[in-house]
């Protein structure tokens, strides 16, 4: 046999080879995936706390849930504190189950320091009130002491809209005006997560809210800036838990009510 004739026989068996390694290799059958059962995904514990929630008292009046923490209950202020330096009582009006605004007493706020949570408040503008924009029935709720919501009596009264009735006061307007007339009550629904600093006190989560009003989203899942200023744009100050704020606007019109509040740290 001569070379070229062998070297032919060797490639052939070669390739015949690789031909049967081939064949053997499609042919051969291997494990199939397993397919998937409800139970693969489902897991039971730990179970959810079971909390009770509240249930009507007539005139739109919900009682808090049971793990509620109860910031006014219709009978006393014992939650609350002045916000001004010297400190003090909180000396707001208590009379038929619902506080008022005393303008001259200054501020109030939570004796507790909260971070993040969901707030339940129920307020009202009273039925003869009288002025414009900004000088009608405000007031606000600041989160931590530093970020407020702003109350305004927003019924057929115009006014900037970063400022208007459930804003992130100077800036995030709402999304909608869901007021109801004076002498009605509105109910605020709050949802907010305190943020996170980093080590050289920026924000690694700001803070955020997300705001109910009378069933009705006005803030959804919102990031706040900052501190709301009354003069200027938002600052970023490190902090950590901190009081709920009420305010007493100094505004010339009659004093809003309030009723019905407790939170659900969350």
């Amino acid at each position: 046999m001569n070379k070229k004739n062998l070297i032919g026989k060797v490639l052939f068996v070669a390739l015949w080879g690789v031909i049967c390694l081939n064949a053997y290799a499609q042919e051969k059958e291997y494990p199939q995936q397993e397919r998937m059962k409800p139970g693969m995904s489902e897991y039971w514990t730990p179970q959810p706390s079971i909390v009770t929630p509240g249930a009507c008292q007539g005139d739109g009046l919900v009682s808090p849930p049971s793990d509620a923490i109860i910031l006014f209950d219709g009978t006393d202020l014992s939650a609350w504190e002045s916000a001004r330096k010297e400190g003090g009582p909180a000396r707001w009006t208590i009379a038929d189950g619902i506080f008022t605004v005393d303008k001259k007493a200054g501020d109030i706020q939570t004796k507790q320091k909260f971070e993040s949570y969901q707030l339940h408040l129920e307020w009202r503008i009273p039925e003869n009130i009288t002025g414009t924009s900004q000088g009608r029935g405000n007031s606000g709720i600041f989160m931590q002491g530093k970020y407020e919501i702003q109350i305004l009596d927003c019924y057929n009264n115009e006014t900037y809209v970063n400022g208007q009735t459930g804003s992130v006061y100077n800036q995030t307007p709402p999304l909608v005006n869901a007021m109801r007339k004076p002498g009605e009550w509105n109910v605020y629904d709050i949802i907010y997560a305190a943020p996170v600093f980093t080590a050289d006190g920026a924000y690694r989560y700001p803070p955020t809210v997300t705001v109910i009003h009378n069933g009705i989203v006005l803030q959804n899942h919102t990031a706040i800036l900052g501190t709301t200023e009354y003069i200027g744009f938002p600052q970023i100050q490190p902090h950590g838990a901190g009081p709920i704020v009420l305010q007493s606007h100094g505004d010339p019109s009659e004093p809003i009510s309030f009723r019905n509040i407790w939170i659900r740290e969350l």
